[in-house]
Parts: structure tokens; C-alpha cells; sequence
């Protein structure tokens, strides 16, 4: 039997690839630790195999235990999560780390650079005991799902099939919704707009902070157009967000206000707990913001977005759809492309998960798919020259 190089270490476990996925909590609380220990094992497909109290009891307990994923807490006591991220990933470098923090712009920072750091996700943790308890929670879906999603990925299986809501968008608050598979298919392409575009919207999801950097960082300066982005974020995440977008890529990019102006060369981007649309107000295109129920659990979310601009825009849209989980985009994109615009989408190689972007590209309505750094050049193809 040949063990993985990660595994090699005197007294370490051998790896197993079947059985349910093998989590570590780490998290200074001993309740906390022990409410998500019981949400994860309430799925037979999820098993905690270690909980800790700090960073350098979960590095040390990589060594006794077979853990797939690990549930990090970012403050914590003798060694906290961002110091700890590392140290798991060297010890391990298969290893699935999701960030776990409270909301507050200190954490929300800190998980932005746990990702550039190499976490795969974050989840934001419920304020109260209570939002955490109660039922069948918005917390304990989100964590399930992305262990599980990364379960898969760590053990081969891929990102393309991945769990989404089978229920249509106003029902998406019931708190026990039935998932179906988005299974793998093959990619139709279709011709583009013939309208030059004037407006680009972006949806992403899990894997999105470092692909949007990527893909606006080589935009930069090649198109003059509004931009919207949808990222599934919550409140105060989304603000973090767009200051890095600003940092990184060189744009100019803000988080939504009510009747923000849309302005050549600048990105908007949607904020947590609201979904944002394109309106025009006395012949000027602005965002209007609302709580409306989540669709596909999500607000903000990509859909409603993709709506507005369809019927703001028509045939002038172009869409792009980067990495994510489940398949919030697809149903909007379709509305584009009846209205003649233009959707591309991120390829599977290059996604984190592909569930979004795999969605649009197995539906055939897809103008391109590619790798994420070269999006940017059939971009710039489409607004420079038309189609």
C-alpha cells in the first residue's frame, strides 16, 4: 500500500478515502465546539473525529487522527486560526480548511486573507446560541453542505457535482428543502450577442474572492463599462470584499448603496443580506436593494440580479459566471440569452467548485468557458469589437 506523502510522518494515520468525511473542530468554546460537533454528525455522511480547544492542539491532533477537514475558529487562545491555517496545510497539503468567525469587520478581514492563505471556504457563525439551535438552521445547512463538498473534492471526486436546492426560489426559506445532484455534462456552446456589450454582471459564490480578483485585475483598464457583482457574502463580509477588489485588481470597485449611480470603469458589488437589481430612475441606471425572500438560500443572491439587467439591458448584457456552489445564476442567465446577451462562465479545472458555473455551461446557453485568467481576453474581445 503506498501512503501519501502527507501521511508519512512517524505515528501518523493511514489515509482512508471511504466511510463518512472525517472533520476536526477547532474552536476555543467547549459548547461551541459541541453544538457543531452534533450538527455535522447529524448527517451520516459526517463524522467528528477530534475537537480542540486552539490552533496548536489542532496542528498536534493531525498526527493521531485521519482528518479530511478541519472547522477553524479564528480567535482563540495559545495559538489562534490564522497562525494555525499554515501549519495545517504544511503538515497536510490536501487538507479542507473552513474559516468559522463571528461577524465583525476584524474577522471578516481575517477570513478574506485565510482564503489567500489557502482555506478553501469560511462560514459566518450565528451570533446567538439560539440562531445556531433553532431547527434545522441556515448555519447547519451551509456548514453540512460545504463539508461535504469538500469532502468530495479532497477525496478525487471533483467539483461538478454539487448539492443545490430543489425548490423553486420562494420557497428556498423552508428549513428543510430536498437537495438534487447537478451531475456533469457536456459543454454546448453557443454563438454570442451581435450587440456590443454595455454592462457586465458577475455572480460568484465558494472560491469567488480570488477568482473576482483575478479575473478584474486583468480587465483592468481594457473595458469601460458598469460592472455589478454578486457574491454570496453576508452583511459586513460584502464590504471587506470590495475594498480588496479595489486593492487587488486596481478598479474601483464599492459596496451597493440604495440609488447608487452605475458608472463606466466602476464595480458594484451587491451587499450581504440584500439582493440588488438594476433600475432606471428618471433615465438613470441605478441599484435598488431589497430583502425579499433568498432564492436558492441565498441574499444576496445571483438570479435576481441577472433579471433586472436583462430587462434593463436586453441583448447589451454580458454575464459572467465564476466559481460556486450550487446553481444560483443558471435561471437568470437563461433570461439573458432569450433577451440576446451574452453569458461565459469559469471552467472546471480552474473552479474551486464547480456547481454555478457548471451549471450555465452544461445548459447551453454559454458563449465560452474557460479557465479564469483567460476570461478576461474574450471579454475584452466582445466589448471592444462587438461579436
Amino acid at each position: 500500500m503506498v501512503v501519501s506523502a502527507e501521511y508519512s510522518r512517524p505515528g501518523a494515520p493511514t489515509p482512508n478515502a471511504t466511510g463518512p468525511y472525517r472533520v476536526m473542530v477547532v474552536d476555543d468554546s467547549a459548547v461551541v465546539r459541541g453544538l457543531i460537533s452534533r450538527m455535522l454528525e447529524g448527517d451520516p455522511d459526517i463524522k467528528v473525529v477530534a475537537s480542540v480547544g486552539n490552533g496548536q492542539l489542532a496542528v498536534n491532533a493531525l498526527d493521531k487522527n485521519d482528518i479530511e477537514l478541519v472547522i477553524l475558529d479564528i480567535e482563540m487562545p495559545v495559538m489562534d486560526g490564522l497562525t494555525a491555517l499554515p501549519k495545517l496545510i504544511q503538515k497536510d497539503k490536501n487538507i479542507k480548511v473552513i474559516m468559522a468567525s463571528t461577524l465583525t469587520l476584524r474577522n471578516a478581514e481575517i477570513s478574506m486573507k485565510a482564503l489567500e492563505l489557502g482555506a478553501c471556504d469560511y462560514v459566518p457563525k450565528p451570533t446567538s446560541s439560539r440562531e445556531m439551535t433553532g431547527g434545522q438552521s441556515n448555519f447547519q445547512r451551509e456548514l453540512v453542505q460545504k463539508v461535504k463538498t469538500f469532502g468530495r473534492i479532497r477525496r478525487g471526486g471533483g467539483a461538478a457535482s454539487v448539492a443545490r436546492p430543489g425548490l423553486s426560489p420562494r420557497s428556498a426559506m423552508q428549513p428543510k428543502a430536498k437537495t438534487v445532484e447537478i451531475r456533469p455534462g457536456p459543454v454546448t456552446l453557443r454563438q454570442p450577442g451581435i450587440i456590443k456589450p454595455e454592462l457586465l454582471a458577475v455572480g460568484s459564490s465558494t472560491g469567488g474572492p480570488q477568482a473576482l480578483f483575478a479575473f478584474f485585475k486583468a480587465l483592468k483598464g481594457r473595458v469601460d463599462v458598469p460592472v455589478v457583482v454578486t457574491q454570496h457574502m453576508p452583511a459586513t463580509f460584502t464590504t471587506i470584499l470590495a475594498e480588496h477588489i479595489t486593492r487587488m485588481s486596481g478598479w474601483t470597485a464599492q459596496e451597493a448603496s440604495e440609488g447608487m449611480a452605475l458608472e463606466k470603469g466602476k464595480i458594484i458589488v451587491a451587499p450581504g443580506d440584500y439582493h440588488m437589481e438594476v433600475v432606471d430612475k428618471g433615465g438613470q441606471k441605478v441599484v435598488a436593494l431589497n430583502q425579499n425572500p433568498p432564492e436558492n438560500f441565498c441574499r444576496p443572491a445571483v438570479d435576481p440580479m441577472l433579471r433586472s439587467v436583462a430587462n434593463l439591458y436586453g441583448a447589451r448584457a454580458l454575464v459572467t459566471i465564476l466559481t460556486g456552489m450550487g446553481a444560483d445564476g443558471l435561471e437568470g442567465s437563461k433570461v439573458i440569452v432569450e433577451k440576446g446577451g451574452t453569458v461565459i462562465a469559469q471552467d472546471e479545472q480552474s473552479s474551486v467548485v464547480w456547481g454555478m458555473p457548471g451549471a450555465v455551461a452544461t445548459a447551453g446557453i454559454c458563449s465560452m468557458v474557460k479557465p479564469v485568467n483567460e476570461l478576461a481576453d474574450y471579454v475584452v474581445r466582445l466589448m471592444t469589437k462587438g461579436a
